[in-house]
């Protein structure tokens, strides 16, 4: 059962990497998240296949897609939809925002006010919209792959630490190399994107989605996610520590790697790989905190070293 589940997987980041050429990793850590039904934070500099990769995503699922712009004037109810008045029935009615879709591209997400980055809190936790004493449910599987440009700053928000901890996992894309950038030079790549077909279906999705929460966890690799987390909040160079939910999030995307893998176990490799995606996001430099800086790399540097010092369960 093990190996068909992996083989759904590879089929799924085979088709995915026509258009994302020259980054396997990216597109594997990308499909973790999806199946942990969490969210990704892609932080990289324009022109690197951010929108490609989540595009690419929703066409080899056969997903509903859509791409929200985010900018300074952008209100929440731009995102969410809004309840208009019909004269014919008198009564309002709702018409739901473009958040309604399977896989978000949340663009510049840094770019809109605090209050339109919070509008999207409930969605990303709750898979729901709430509005006008009404709950909305959001079509499943939900995704939110919002991106930020981690060099350019000015005119920007950063997000608040309730909304940096409710991504599962960040990530960058990065430069292709040569021979990739020659291949995408010469039509491979986003010029695939339009005839990319589904490899699976939404219902398949939210199956794996399933079989990730019972992927076996032994008791010796929650300790050692416990103690990685405990380091985070004792250590000397870390104002801000790890929260319970980042704990988790940890746990659930070793699961869905362990899936990919064709595994129902997970075994320390699993979370040593996710440390730094799963945790860096998560806590805050002291030194930053106290000159009231932007988040760099390294807090990733601090996870890394902590890695190393925490003994890894035989």
């Amino acid at each position: 059962m093990g190996t068909n589940l992996a083989d759904s997987v590879q089929k799924l980041q085979a088709n995915v990497e026509q258009a994302l050429v020259g980054k396997p990793e990216v597109v594997r850590l990308a499909i973790v998240a999806l199946l942990a039904r969490g969210h990704l934070l892609i932080e990289d500099v324009p022109g690197v296949g951010k929108t490609t990769l989540a595009q690419a995503l929703a066409k080899s699922l056969g997903l509903t897609f859509q791409r929200i712009q985010f900018t300074s004037d952008l209100l929440p109810s731009d995102i969410l939809g809004v309840s208009v008045f019909d004269p014919r029935k008198a009564e309002f009615e709702f018409k739901p925002g473009p958040i309604f879709a399977n896989i978000i591209l949340a663009d510049e997400i840094n770019r809109t006010t605090p209050k339109t980055q919070s509008s999207l809190l409930e969605a990303m936790n709750e898979a729901q919209v709430s509005l006008d004493h009404h709950t909305y449910r959001l079509p499943r599987p939900f995704m939110v792959l919002a991106t930020q440009n981690p060099l350019e700053y000015q005119g920007t928000h950063p997000l608040p630490e309730s909304q940096m901890d409710r991504f599962l996992l960040r990530i960058r894309i990065g430069y292709p190399d040569e021979a990739h950038e020659r291949r995408i030079l010469q039509g491979a790549g986003s010029a695939i994107l339009d005839r990319l077909g589904p490899v699976l279906s939404g219902e398949a999705v939210l199956d794996l989605q399933a079989r990730v929460e019972a992927v076996k966890v032994e008791e010796s690799l929650l300790t050692y996610v416990m103690a990685i987390v405990h380091a985070t909040r004792t250590h000397s160079a870390l104002a801000l520590g790890v929260s319970p939910r980042g704990s988790l999030a940890l746990t659930r995307a070793a699961q869905a790697l362990a899936l990919t893998d064709g595994r129902l176990y997970c075994i320390p490799d699993d979370i040593k790989q996710l440390a730094v995606p799963a945790l860096g996001h998560r806590v805050i430099l002291r030194a930053h905190w106290e000159a009231g800086g932007d988040r760099s790399d390294d807090p990733e540097r601090v996870i890394r070293e902590i890695l190393q010092e925490v003994p890894v369960p035989k």
